[in-house]
């Protein structure tokens, strides 16, 4: 049995290697996907979020961080967690299922111009999938942060961070750095280097596999 200083010491040490490898590899899809936002917000547009467990935290986590602040001050940006309104959950979860949470949200709030991102870190919960199909069917960007096989969410997303492991707290740990460096780089476009919007999107479809 191992030790609880061996558990430690494993996870951290597996932890640190997943981030290595996948920063190396998707740190031009993560600065993508935050022009992509960035964009949205500067035409006007806002951010829903939505995930389930987890990544239900990570959302909410990042809508605090565009509400409230990250590093730097400056205004407020427009995010909606998807997962917080109780009320909104429970009658669309009574009424349509559990399966339709998120995009019954997204039908009603999403416009053409907004973007959607959506965590899951096995690719495949059908609630965040019907928010893509709901996002991608009003006009709106879609970023995604999925991770093992990836899932059919994998390719609904303009951009797909991609963690590609099997434990999921590792996943989620490296979805949290990719949230918060998505916050910082947004604010690096909008009010440090918003000239660079104006070269518009780098491509389509993009993914990151790890």
């Amino acid at each position: 049995m191992k030790t609880a200083l061996e558990r430690i010491h494993e996870h951290a040490e597996e932890g640190a290697k997943l981030r290595r490898e996948f920063f190396a590899e998707a740190a031009p899809l993560l600065d993508e996907a935050a022009r992509r936002l960035a964009v949205s917000l500067r035409s006007g547009g806002k951010i829903l979020v939505c995930g389930n467990g987890g990544s239900a935290a990570d959302a909410q986590h990042m809508t605090g961080e565009l509400l409230g602040r990250f590093l730097m001050e400056r205004p407020s940006l427009p995010a909606v967690a998807l997962t917080v309104d109780t009320s909104a959950l429970t009658a669309v979860g009574n009424d349509y299922g559990y399966e339709e949470v998120f995009a019954r949200q997204v039908k009603g709030l999403g416009r053409s111009g907004d973007a959607l991102v959506a965590f899951s870190t096995s690719g495949g919960s059908e609630n965040v999938l019907r928010a893509i199909d709901a996002a991608r069917s009003a006009g709106m960007t879609v970023v995604g942060l999925t991770g093992k096989d990836g899932g059919r969410m994998a390719s609904l997303c303009d951009v797909c961070l991609h963690v590609r492991h099997a434990s999921t707290p590792l996943i989620q740990e490296t979805h949290e750095a990719c949230m918060h460096l998505l916050c910082e780089l947004i604010d690096h476009y909008l009010f440090e280097n918003v000239e660079a919007l104006d070269e518009g999107p780098k491509g389509d479809g993009q993914h990151a596999d790890l």
